[in-house]
């Protein structure tokens, strides 16, 4: 039998989207295989790297305050429905992610940190926006 946290790992590694969580600090500390193929940073760029690793530069001011704002309220606007924003893949190319958000608590109910999983939905929104300008034109 495998023991709870290698199951954990192996499950974090499996999962089709990229699983990102930060401490409260903002510190990547999970990054699994997804997070890799989307990002294109391995887990030895990513883990202990500040958050704004993935976050576009005009971005991580209405981020950080989202942030301190869930950590201070215990709670997330987004709620678990999928956002669509930007991201920085290690190339500098700027991606389109859905991202979920989730606060970790731990058995006392305190905020530990936050859990991301994200995709690209880069082509799906860029033949959206090439299909409305071609109906405007």
């Amino acid at each position: 039998m495998t023991d709870q946290s290698q199951l954990d790992a192996s499950i974090l590694n499996a999962v089709a989207d990229a699983l990102i969580y930060s401490d409260r600090s903002g510190a990547i500390t999970r990054w699994n295989r997804a997070s890799t193929a989307l990002f294109g940073f391995t887990a030895e760029d990513a883990l202990g790297q500040n958050l704004d690793l993935i976050i576009p530069e005009h971005l991580r001011a209405a981020h950080w305050k989202g942030f301190e704002a869930a950590l201070a309220n215990r709670t997330m606007k987004p709620a678990g429905r999928p956002t669509l924003t930007r991201a920085l893949h290690k190339s500098g190319r700027k991606l389109y992610i859905e991202m979920t958000f989730a606060l970790v608590r731990d058995a006392a109910g305190n905020v530990q940190g936050s859990v991301a999983m994200a995709r690209d939905v880069t082509e799906r929104v860029e033949r959206e926006r090439a299909a409305k300008t071609s109906q405007t034109s």
